[in-house]
């Protein structure tokens, strides 16, 4: 079953729905941006049953399928699209090609080739990592492209630690979209599959994408705060009315 833009909370929504816990102000990585809240997403399922303008895969360096994400996503494309990968000739790590979607829903594909994690060389491959990303949101930009949905890369098979990699993907996605180039896109999602990968985005969203600035009674907490104030005040008012119709019938019963 496809999945719609639409049915894809943004992180405004999952603050308002207390998915996400708002970080404390020392700890948040950036500042406040109210319309970031609202170009970013994340999402727990399959990418390739997004309806998105791009999806970006996973990808090894010949560019023709291989496991987890990179294999279910050739192959709910269907054969076109390795056909096209073969006129690529490849991907180096750290680089990214687009294709057309073809049986996917989503448009396009952009093939962002992760590192293998390696112990020793850990600052080589958070440059990569951080490369496939800022490189992936350049060749969405550059296509007209405007909304955009990223695996966690290498966290597979290639053993980055993800939440590693959780923090490398959301300070580029960060950076790129409050750039000029990120103005072209109105939306970056993150798609995980296992409930402990999106545990690891729900607790680190909050320091890249904060709820607010100085003010604790602004944008979205006072929002939520006030539909708190409405639900008690409508609990009250249940209570008072209901005291009141006790109160009637006692004086309507007859007395003894």
């Amino acid at each position: 079953m496809n999945v719609a833009l639409a049915d894809i909370p943004t992180l405004r929504q999952l603050y308002k729905l207390a998915r996400l816990i708002p970080a404390e102000p020392t700890a948040a990585k950036y500042k406040h941006s109210g319309s970031l809240l609202d170009r970013v997403s994340l999402y727990q399922g399959t990418i390739t049953a997004l309806e998105v303008d791009a999806i970006v895969n996973a990808a090894n360096k010949s560019l023709l399928g291989g496991g987890g994400v990179d294999g279910a996503i050739h192959s709910a494309a269907g054969r076109k699209l390795v056909e096209e990968c073969r006129t690529l000739h490849g991907c180096e790590t750290g680089d990214a090609k687009i294709t057309k979607g073809y049986d996917l829903p989503a448009k396009h594909v952009i093939h962002a080739v992760g590192p293998v994690y390696s112990s020793h060389h850990t600052q080589t491959c958070a440059e990569l990592l951080a490369s496939c990303y800022r490189r992936s949101m350049e060749l969405a930009a550059q296509n007209s492209q405007r909304h955009i949905a990223f695996p966690s890369i290498s966290t597979g098979i290639y053993g980055y630690p993800v939440e590693d990699a959780t923090h490398i993907a959301l300070d580029e996605v960060r950076g790129f979209l409050s750039s000029e180039s990120g103005s072209k896109i109105d939306r970056a999602i993150f798609v995980v599959w296992s409930d402990h990968d999106k545990g690891v985005y729900e607790d680190l969203l909050p320091l890249y994408f904060p709820l607010d600035g100085a003010d604790p009674e602004s944008d979205v907490k006072a929002e939520v705060k006030e539909g708190v104030k409405e639900e008690v005040k409508e609990e009250v008012k249940e209570e008072v009315e209901e005291e009141t119709k006790e109160e009637v019938k006692e004086e309507k019963a007859p007395s003894e």
